[in-house]
């Protein structure tokens, strides 16, 4: 198995030289999607019929004698989902790769085609890491307890009549945090010991099941961390830090002008910022994973910038100093650092690249609801809950048009990034060995 470290001497071929402009991002994106329509459209159609069938039995499970132990069953099919988004994620940006002209030109100097699993493992932990504290998942919560209510929809309404807990809706809330705590501990030793494997590079699945570990301990401590945050919010609400910076803030409020409207205008538009640049980034990351040109740790994100120097001398103190910040930086870097890397890489080919790709992708969501606005107008009719037939195809046609789309895009993106950069020698550090499979 070799190795190849980089591609900037690959000749580009003439004939895509006028695709090369930033500007031209949206007909490359079409250009992908012309080339790779079928097998996008099965991957999307398989995963989301896996993803549904989970949904559908951890449901069904949800209710019913032993009740915990039916919940750890719940949380696990619950895992399944989101590990079943992962692939079909990287299933997808796997099989536009080939249609890339950076792809194209690594072929021409003699790489080989790398296989799909080792593109899984790669990208299986930075994705958790995405999913998770983006928030994605809570689409998975929303659409599991949606599946649910629509199984007994009159059982939920007269539960929110009498004020009684059948469970309907909250098979991922209601796990004891008694049981809650002996799963999270099993999920933590799958977690440690395939993420030992992995960081070893054993094991061809060692990341995705450290992935898989690593969301199951997650999901099954909500419970617990919920319970035990619910017993000390008083005690914590009382502290002298909180309090004073609760007084701090109302002193400022009164005293610095300006400082409410600030806020308020900082608490609106903080959002909006959210969903037109971090989020468009956080997916460009799990291309640029899948396509093997990514640097996960903090010290290649700050080379050649005035902190790698402060990373030097932190690299010189007490080792358990080190531990400490690592510890007290492991929620920063988890949600941060990945998007650093691809903001890096993608400016590197140009400014405007990234910013019509975040243009490209806040319009295109946008359109995807209005799409699904036309859908539901379109197939309204008289008749009495014929919407239950007709919602769920409008939301899927419109949920494909919107991913396969976002993922050419990616994909793009990744390669006019790439091809720009390899054409002008770069001015950083090589992308990261590809191992082939």
């Amino acid at each position: 198995m070799r190795q190849v470290s980089g591609t900037s001497a690959l000749p580009a071929p003439r004939r895509f030289a006028w695709m090369l402009s930033p500007y031209a991002l949206p007909l490359n994106a079409l250009r992908i999607l012309a080339k790779c329509a079928l097998p996008l459209i099965l991957c999307f159609s398989a995963g989301r019929l896996v993803r549904w069938a989970l949904l559908l039995m951890a449901a069904t499970i949800s209710h019913g004698s032993w009740y915990q132990a039916r919940l750890v069953v719940v949380m696990f099919l619950f895992t399944l989902v989101v590990m079943t988004s992962l692939a079909t994620t990287v299933g997808m940006l796997y099989v536009i790769r080939e249609a890339l002209l950076e792809t194209q030109a690594r072929r021409a100097a003699g790489e080989a085609k790398e296989s799909l699993p080792n593109a899984l493992n790669r990208t299986a932990l930075v994705f958790a890491g995405i999913y998770t504290t983006w928030g994605f998942v809570a689409d998975d919560a929303r659409d599991f307890a949606g599946i649910d209510i629509m199984r007994q929809p009159d059982r939920f309404v007269l539960d929110a009549g009498s004020g009684d807990d059948s469970g309907v809706a909250r098979g991922l809330l209601n796990l004891d945090p008694k049981v809650s705590l002996v799963a999270m501990a099993a999920a933590y030793l799958v977690k440690w010991y395939f993420g030992r494997r992995h960081e070893a590079k054993e094991g061809r699945f060692s990341g995705v099941l450290a992935t898989f570990g690593e969301l199951a301990f997650a999901f099954y401590g909500l419970n617990a961390i919920a319970a035990a945050v619910g017993a000390r919010s008083d005690w914590i609400g009382q502290r002298s830090v909180v309090a004073a910076w609760h007084d701090f803030a109302a002193k400022a409020e009164e005293g610095v002008p300006g400082w409410k409207q600030v806020s308020e205008w900082l608490s609106d538009v903080w959002p909006h910022v959210i969903d037109a640049l971090a989020i468009p980034l956080a997916w460009l990351t799990v291309g640029i994973l899948v396509y093997g040109a990514y640097a996960e740790d903090t010290r290649t994100t700050i080379r050649g910038t005035r902190l790698e120097q402060a990373a030097v001398h932190l690299g010189r103190t007490h080792n358990w100093t080190r531990l400490a910040l690592a510890k007290l930086s492991a929620g920063w870097t988890a949600r941060w650092i990945p998007l650093l890397n691809s903001l890096r890489l993608t400016v590197r080919g140009g400014a405007p690249l990234f910013g019509l790709f975040a243009l490209c992708y806040v319009g295109l969501h946008i359109g995807g609801d209005y799409l699904i606005r036309a859908g539901r107008y379109l197939t309204a009719s008289e008749e009495p809950y014929l919407w239950f037939a007709t919602g769920e195809p409008v939301v899927y046609v419109a949920d494909l048009i919107v991913t396969l789309v976002t993922m050419c895009l990616i994909a793009a993106t990744f390669d006019l990034a790439a091809t720009r950069r390899r054409l002008t020698g770069g001015t950083g550090e090589r992308d990261r060995p590809v191992p082939s499979g």
